[in-house]
This record gives structure tokens, sequence and C-alpha cells, in this order.
């Protein structure tokens, strides 16, 4: 078997593994999110854009836990 024989199968194999790939990924997070234990990944995706020194946390601390 020639590369050029092998190539469109490998390809077309890549491609499948990827979309699979991906869209359990995605299925992960939301599955994630609806769970009660799950984290929340919506707070996080602001974080690049609001990242003043005057902007509130994305995950605020509560100081009552360390007392």
């Amino acid at each position: 078997m020639d590369f050029y024989e092998f190539a469109p199968y490998a390809y077309f194999f890549l491609i499948v593994f990827l979309v699979v790939g991906s869209y359990s990924y995605i299925y992960h997070l939301y599955k994630n999110r609806k769970d009660a234990s799950g984290v929340d990944y919506e707070h996080y995706s602001d974080m690049a854009l609001k990242d003043d020194i005057g902007d509130t946390p994305v995950k605020p601390i509560s100081r009552d836990k360390e007392k």
C-alpha cells in the first residue's frame, strides 16, 4: 500500500476522531455545568476581558470559612 492510497483513509479517520472528540468534550462541559458538584465554566470565560484591578473576582472568597 502506497502513501497516496493510505492518506485519504487516514485523513477521513482523523476528521471523524476530531469531530467525536470535540462533541464529547462539549457534552462533558455541559453535563458538569448542570451537575451540582460540577464547575460552572461560564464564570471563567470572561476572565480575560474583566482583568482590571477594580473588577470583581470571578469566584469570590468568603473569609468566614477561614475562622
